[in-house]
């Protein structure tokens, strides 16, 4: 109690003597204002840009390796590399199941982007998945009505798909798909199931195309290849993908050699796969994302820094302005701690308000950002913890030296200060 006693007057007159300069204390504290708002603007930028990165990173299975085919369509290219290899093949599958150790499940892929559609989509015209009734397990996809392609139906290449999220929307809008008829160029499918949505990225990542996995038809992979081969089927590998899905106790990185070693030797060394392993690919972008924090920070609090400055400015104005009261209060008992805790004080309500407003100011920001720009910004409360703290920190720092100034004064030629 007797701390707070010497604190309580100290404080209440550090908020009289703010408030009785408002303006000044107003512009003073916009430095702190617009550094935290940029502090915590650019974290929630690069929170939601990381999230969505790594949310489908994610989505692709930590225990899961993807072999993506490096297709072309010119000519003299794929004349080229099939002098030297045969493409991305079910003899490849073969070999992956007899060779890689720890493979739980695994599911070749046919992809291609129909000419014609019936219903006709409205918007981007969703892409057809060859695969096996495994991939519901292996690509982590959840159907939220109806039901996935069984092994008997992908056996006989049955004329039956499931619709992701957008592939639904575009063709049926907010209509039930369900045991309804879609035309995939000149073959009609029956509608069997309808997928929930899944993380996609808006570019390509290691390997990986950039494309929304909303918007895509799932049939069987015999389906595909035997009624839906496309007009550039001369000119593309007999599959474009495979998908291994490895047993929990697995080493990723050892059987992911064993994939490339067995793709090394029957495409005799040609680049034309990519193997993306999707754990590796997480813990990058969590190193890259630790990083990207840190240097945003560092950039964003140079505002910070020259807020604290014009603090300092401030207040060193105000002890020149108030030099005889502090040898009036020094001449009556004051010491020196007491000077030093009175304008260090005040220092701290000015970047603890200022703080504060740049944190409303900044969560302002990110939701404008959010709306007009279209990105993904996420506020987080380790974002608003950090700039706040800092803030706090560069007020009390650039506080410090005008509260000595004011303290070493002489009492004596203060009091005849005019």
């Amino acid at each position: 109690m007797k701390g707070l006693g010497v604190w309580l007057p100290d404080l209440q007159r550090s908020v009289d003597n703010l408030l009785l300069n408002k303006i000044r204390s107003l512009l003073t504290m916009l430095g702190m204002i617009f550094g935290v708002a940029a502090v915590l603007s650019m974290l929630s930028i690069g929170a939601g840009a990381q999230q969505r990165v790594m949310a489908f990173i994610e989505d692709l299975g930590v225990h899961n390796l993807i072999v993506e085919s490096k297709e072309t369509t010119d000519r003299q290219a794929w004349a080229k590399i099939r002098q030297q290899s045969p493409g991305l093949s079910f003899q490849d599958v073969r070999a992956m199941q007899a060779t890689v150790a720890g493979v739980d499940s695994l599911t070749p892929r046919k992809r291609f982007t129909p000419n014609k559609l019936v219903p006709k989509p409205q918007g981007d015209t969703p892409v057809v998945y060859g695969v096996q009734p495994n991939y519901l397990a292996i690509g982590g996809l959840r159907v939220t009505s109806g039901r996935f392609f069984t092994d008997e139906e992908a056996s006989r290449a049955a004329p039956v798909c499931v619709l992701g999220e957008a592939a639904r929307t575009a063709l049926f809008g907010l209509d039930d798909p369900l045991e309804r008829f879609i035309k995939v160029n000149d073959q009609w499918f029956r509608v069997i199931g309808a997928a929930g949505p899944q993380a996609s990225a808006s570019s390509e990542v290691s390997g990986l195309p950039a494309q929304d996995r909303n918007n895509l038809i799932y049939v069987p992979t015999g389906a595909a290849i035997f009624r839906l081969e496309d007009n550039y089927s001369g000119m593309r590998d007999e599959i474009d993908g495979v998908y291994l899905k490895l047993k929990p106790e697995v080493d990723i990185t050892t059987a992911a050699a064993t994939v490339r070693s067995i793709l090394d030797t029957s495409h005799r060394g040609a680049d034309d796969y990519a193997l993306v392993v999707p754990a590796e690919l997480l813990a990058e972008q969590q190193r890259t994302k630790r990083i990207f924090d840190i240097v945003m920070v560092a950039l964003a609090s140079i505002s910070l820094l020259v807020g604290g400055i014009g603090i300092m400015n401030i207040m060193l104005a105000s002890v020149l302005e108030r030099t005889r009261e502090i040898g009036i209060r020094r001449a009556i008992g004051a010491r020196q701690t007491d000077i030093i805790r009175q304008f260090v004080l005040e220092t701290t309500l000015i970047a603890v308000v200022g703080g504060m407003l740049g944190l409303v100011m900044g969560v302002g920001m990110s939701r404008l950002i959010a709306s007009f720009a279209g990105w993904s910004t996420i506020v987080t409360g380790g974002s608003l913890l950090l700039a706040f703290s800092v803030s706090v920190l560069i007020g009390l720092v650039f506080g410090v030296y005008p509260a000595l100034k004011a303290a070493r004064l002489d009492p004596i030629q203060a009091l005849h200060y005019e």
